[in-house]
């Protein structure tokens, strides 16, 4: 089992920043891949920014392209996303992720989730 904990979430205005964390333990030397994903109201969760464990590859949804940046710390088994230039399009429950197999896009790709944190970008 993998455990994932996000943080960082919060009330910005629009044109702001803010940097997510989401830290994970357990048995992570099974992680192949983890990933962001948001759900807003009455919508269904769709995935962010994806990033793979071992080497450097990341993927990004065409909507947070050039805006948000995805990273990991291995040594403290921690990924990030830092979200510039926010918009209140972006306002949802950002979840973390990892999947065991692949870098997805889906959410049936990925097999631990976190609990969520919630972003409020105002206009």
């Amino acid at each position: 089992q993998v455990q994932l904990v996000e943080s960082g979430g919060g009330l910005v205005q629009a044109g702001g920043s803010l940097r997510l964390s989401c830290a994970a333990s357990g048995r992570t030397f099974s992680v192949y891949a983890m990933g962001w994903f948001r759900q807003a109201p009455g919508k269904e969760r769709e995935f962010v920014a994806g990033i793979r464990w071992s080497v450097l590859s990341t993927r990004y949804a065409d909507s947070v392209k050039g805006r948000f940046t995805i990273s990991r710390d291995n040594a403290k088994n921690t990924m990030y996303l830092q979200m510039s230039s926010l918009k209140p399009e972006d306002t949802a429950v950002y979840y973390c992720a990892a999947s065991n197999t692949m870098l997805a896009v889906t959410t049936i790709n990925y097999d631990y989730w976190g609990q969520g944190t919630q972003v409020t970008v105002s206009s």
